[in-house]
């Protein structure tokens, strides 16, 4: 039988750019954005907010300026009030996000390598696609209770779709090359998933955890209204009840910045692990 290695196709280092040749014509390669550059939008809406809220174009009753909220924040991690309520926001959105992601991954991989799988979970995983993680939260409060339970299935069952959907699509746009290779090469199924499926679908899997790890958090914020006394979303709501903008703003900036951080790690392992692709963000 011919030596597996032959797959390495699948993984070859991107042959490196030619030089361009005298009097050619310069061609367009932007290359990889550096991931501080990312904060540039950021950085200038956050400076049109303050210069409008000390210009005194928005009252601070309205919306806090971000020098008040950077202050309040302080403050309330100095004196031990903010991070009981992070870690246990972090800790309900990332035991669904994995949940989720492991779920999903596992129902592609079934749903696409096999005609079983396909018509067993698609049309269950698309139903769900169309109903509104909201519409769920009173039929799972019946199932699961009001605690805990409820919050992390229903981020759970949020970020299984986007895995799944992604993940699917990759796996079906894999070059039938590679598939007739793996069968000429008497790949078993267990090698096959190995080395030529989930390479395959990384792409696609990546651009869903992308999704997800901002996904558990946005289905948090409305979950961590009912019937909670802990978590970000918890301040926040106790904070428009009494009229603090700042708390509220506090709230909005620390939901930013996991958003941003989680997008940049995985942005970061996809950049490691997808290194062999020669795109025209490499």
């Amino acid at each position: 039988m011919a030596d597996i290695s032959t797959l390495a196709p699948l993984r070859r280092t991107a042959p490196r750019a030619e030089r361009p040749r005298a009097g050619a014509p310069a061609r367009l390669t932007p290359g990889r954005l550096p991931q501080w550059a990312r904060l540039a939008g950021p950085l200038l809406l956050l400076a049109v907010w303050e210069g409008a809220s000390r210009l005194g174009y928005l009252s601070p009753y309205t919306l806090a300026p971000p020098s008040q909220a950077v202050a309040i924040g302080w403050a309330m991690l100095s004196d031990g009030t903010l991070l009981p309520h992070l870690a246990a926001s972090a800790a309900r959105a990332y035991s669904g996000l994995a949940l989720g992601v492991l779920a999903g991954l596992v129902l592609a991989l079934l749903s696409g390598l096999t005609r079983t799988g396909e018509a067993l979970f698609d049309g269950l995983v698309q139903i769900k696609r169309a109903v509104p993680t909201l519409a769920l939260i009173p039929l799972v409060i019946l199932w699961l209770g009001i605690g805990e339970a409820m919050k992390v299935f229903l981020i759970f069952t949020a970020v299984l779709v986007p895995v799944y959907i992604n993940t699917h699509a990759a796996l079906r746009g894999i070059d039938i090359g590679h598939v007739e290779l793996a069968r000429t090469l008497g790949l078993t199924r267990a090698e096959f998933i190995r080395k030529v499926a989930l390479p395959g679908a990384l792409p696609g899997f990546f651009v869903a955890l992308r999704l997800s790890v901002t996904m558990c958090w946005t289905a948090l914020v409305v979950l961590e209204l009912i019937n909670t006394q802990t978590g970000i979303g918890y301040l926040m709501n106790r904070a428009r009840d009494w009229g603090q903008t700042d708390i509220i703003v506090v709230g909005i900036f620390i939901y930013a910045a996991l958003g941003l951080l989680s997008d940049a790690a995985v942005r970061l392992i996809e950049a490691r692990a997808l290194s062999y692709r020669r795109s025209l963000g490499s």
